[in-house]
């Protein structure tokens, strides 16, 4: 959150109608193909979980620290959330922001849920040698090879996150969900439409959505990074073409549930609206007033916000 007045209009002259109008680019040929490729490839990887208890304390939950297996042996680190009354009926996954994740939520939405929190590769908890863990490297980290980009290694942790869940919890399968918030947001968008398992979903103020645009608006995240890499080096779109999130948003088929914000510095919102414009099955829109900032209605926003994603997820 900031409270600092950015150097920039973080409406960037948008309306809520204006907002809503915002397109997708063109995708490229191969688009689906690249991703159900992976997608295959990723599954072929068994994640092999490890659980262990957690420092954490809590009255409805039993936590457990989690490692698992991903791509590129990778070791992804996190949190998982078991309740300790009543039955377990569902799974859900949870993504965090470019700022990692310190330590799971408690305030979950989804009742009688395993609920599963991993950090994406080389952040908070799956740090690793091989990658940077400042936003601002580790969003460039590999932009200049289209299979080798770090989005897509993360986009097949999420993948890995679901193997694993199913893993442990095997009665959770068919009542899967995913909510992640900005960096998640986006990852979540780029790997719903090629993941069956997954059947509803949440994104919060999404990042990743039509990258011409993010390269033309200036920001405080991590697109910012990327323009910079595009002022120096040029030719980033050949890359960025396949990591669109509102590209992929045109083949998710599942209800998703969209908070999208009028203003955020960080997130420019007309690329958050841009993946909930193009969301191609049942959708529902949630309107920010603003992201990655604090304004006196944040908590109120966020009660709402809780309460309505509650009765959405309630079919799961």
């Amino acid at each position: 959150m900031i409270s600092a007045k950015p150097p920039f209009d973080p409406t960037y002259g948008y309306t809520l109608e204006s907002l809503l109008q915002v397109d997708c680019p063109e995708e490229p040929g191969d688009f689906a193909e690249f991703w159900e490729t992976r997608y295959r490839r990723a599954l072929s990887v068994y994640p092999n979980p490890e659980l262990s208890r957690g420092k954490d304390v809590h009255p409805d939950f039993d936590v457990y620290d989690v490692r698992y297996r991903s791509t590129d042996d990778y070791m992804i680190g996190g949190w998982l959330l078991s309740p300790k009354h009543g039955p377990i009926r569902r799974g859900l996954v949870v993504g965090h922001g470019y700022g990692g994740r310190e330590g799971p939520d408690f305030d979950i939405p989804v009742g009688e849920a395993v609920v599963l929190f991993p950090c994406f590769r080389g952040l908070s908890l799956s740090r690793d040698p091989r990658l940077p863990d400042n936003p601002a490297r580790h969003v460039l980290h590999g932009i200049d090879r289209r299979d080798r980009y770090i989005l897509g290694g993360c986009v097949e942790d999420l993948w890995l996150a679901v193997s694993a869940l199913l893993n442990v919890f095997p009665q959770v399968e068919g009542h899967i969900g995913y909510s992640g918030i900005s960096f998640g947001g986006g990852i979540g968008a780029l790997a719903l439409p090629w993941e069956p398992r997954i059947r509803m979903a949440h994104l919060n103020v999404p990042t990743f959505g039509h990258h011409p645009l993010r390269l033309a608006l200036p920001t405080l995240g991590s697109g910012e990074a990327v323009r910079r890499y595009e002022r120096r080096h040029g030719s980033v779109l050949e890359t960025l073409r396949y990591y669109d999130a509102a590209c992929a948003a045109r083949h998710i088929r599942i209800p998703v549930h969209v908070a999208a914000a009028l203003s955020d510095p960080f997130v420019a919102p007309p690329g958050q609206f841009a993946i909930y414009n193009a969301l191609a099955g049942p959708k529902r829109l949630f309107v920010l007033k603003a992201g990655h900032s604090d304004y006196p209605e944040r908590l109120e926003e966020e009660r709402a916000l809780l309460a309505e994603l509650g009765a959405f997820f309630e079919p799961l």
